[in-house]
């Protein structure tokens, strides 16, 4: 299996731009943007995940049989949060 070693300076690249986020994040928290507020800040927290689990979980260097299982976990917890608001909005 080949190691796959990032530099300090990719790492601190991804860094900065997750604190980049994290200040935006809280920027965009003190606009009123009505109900386009909850998705952008789901559009922020969702970069900032997927820069977590690629870089510094080193995602991006597994198979595409680990991606898919990911992906897949990921997209049936979707579905039942769906599900929960679609149930929670129609009571």
């Amino acid at each position: 299996m080949d190691p796959h070693i990032q530099s300090y300076k990719k790492l601190g690249g991804v860094l900065g731009v997750l604190l980049v986020l994290t200040a935006v994040t809280v920027g965009v928290s003190r606009l009123d943007l009505g109900s386009l507020s909850l998705g952008v800040a789901m559009v922020i927290a969702g970069t900032k995940s997927a820069l977590v689990l690629l870089f510094f979980m080193h995602l991006k260097y597994e198979s595409w049989l680990i991606r898919g299982s990911f992906l897949m976990t990921i997209g049936v917890l979707a579905l039942f949060i769906g599900f929960m608001f679609w149930d929670v909005g129609f009571r």
